[in-house]
């Protein structure tokens, strides 16, 4: 991958050694038709003279030398330290004399782990990453959909402290009101990024198990016509409902569940809710819940047919099926 500032990409590059050796062009020339100073142009030229193509590619920007780098010794001093005493930077500059902003640069080069997610007592790792090991994207529309539920809550009639300020949501009345809450289930193809929500009043296994039902329709109507698999969390409504279970087998997929205490496992449709929740759910002041709901359904249809997502080159999900 070019570098963010560059001019000429490495087609660019050997465009202008084609014109400058081949073509036996001038190389001011060559250099104001590709954009780039003279400077530029005499530098690919020169590289690609004593190294060939290889020449042409881009290198790293990181200095060959960095004299004021902290010494290996020192390092190594920081790192037993750690070791040994088992504290951040501030309690490691106590204890070897070295800057604790000194110290922090020397954990995060090292890659050492947070104290929070080690053993007090041996150092050692006992807890997991916030992050999955590896990123993945299936290779086909269908072949997993990931399901999950966000909990919002309602709306009152004439709008909530978003919409009135929080002086007037904190009368007496207010605070003993009792509205309770909306349940956004959500599913999303790992594939296309395509997604489908319904705001349903609770998460129970016979609503999970309707849900996606409808949700298979949905994806059959816009060109996902086979579903193999179905990931979720370990909810009490998708590992024990029979109803959901057997809504899974009518599809003829297979449910998969992600690991205990690892919501980043489920990425997708925890990255969707995220995005539900900034622009739709709190976008702007609702005055009542059924306004709220009533927005949804064509907040999809702008996230699914227009919405850009990084994901997909800055194409929007539908992009990546066939409607039918």
């Amino acid at each position: 991958m070019a570098h963010a500032n560059a001019r000429l990409t490495l087609h660019g590059r050997r465009l202008l050694v084609h014109r400058v050796r081949v073509d036996c062009r001038p190389v001011a020339h060559v250099a104001k038709e590709l954009g780039v100073s003279r400077q530029c142009a005499h530098r690919w030229v020169a590289r690609f003279d004593v190294e060939g193509e290889t020449g042409l590619t881009d290198r790293s920007s990181r200095p060959h030398r960095t004299p004021t780098r902290t010494a290996v010794q020192v390092e190594q001093q920081v790192l037993a330290a750690r070791r040994e005493h088992r504290c951040g930077p501030a309690g490691l500059a106590r204890h070897t004399q070295v800057p604790a902003a000194t110290c922090g640069r020397i954990l995060r080069r090292y890659q050492v782990p947070r104290l929070a997610d080690c053993d007090p007592l041996t150092g050692e790792v006992i807890r997991t990453s916030r992050m999955s090991g590896q990123r993945y994207e299936r290779d086909r529309p269908g072949e997993l959909i990931h399901i999950d539920v966000k909990k919002i809550g309602r709306i009152p009639d004439g709008g909530g402290w978003r919409a009135n300020g929080r002086p007037g949501s904190q009368t007496h009345a207010a605070k003993q009101a009792r509205i309770g809450y909306d349940y956004v289930h959500a599913a999303v193809d790992d594939y296309s990024r395509l997604a489908y929500a319904e705001v349903l009043p609770d998460e129970k296994g016979t609503t999970a198990a309707g849900f996606l039902t409808r949700a298979a329709a949905w994806f059959a109507a816009h060109g996902i016509t086979d579903i193999e698999r179905i990931l979720t969390d370990n909810a009490f409504a998708y590992r024990k409902s029979g109803a959901f279970r057997a809504a899974v087998a009518e599809l003829g997929a297979v449910q998969k569940f992600t690991k205990p205490h690892c919501p980043w496992t489920n990425g997708k449709v925890e990255r969707f809710n995220r995005t539900l929740q900034t622009e739709w759910a709190y976008r702007r002041a609702y005055t009542s819940n059924t306004d709220r709901t009533e927005a949804l359904t064509p907040w999809l249809t702008e996230y699914n047919n227009h919405r850009p997502h990084t994901a997909l080159g800055g194409l929007p999900p539908i992009s990546r099926v066939s409607p039918t």
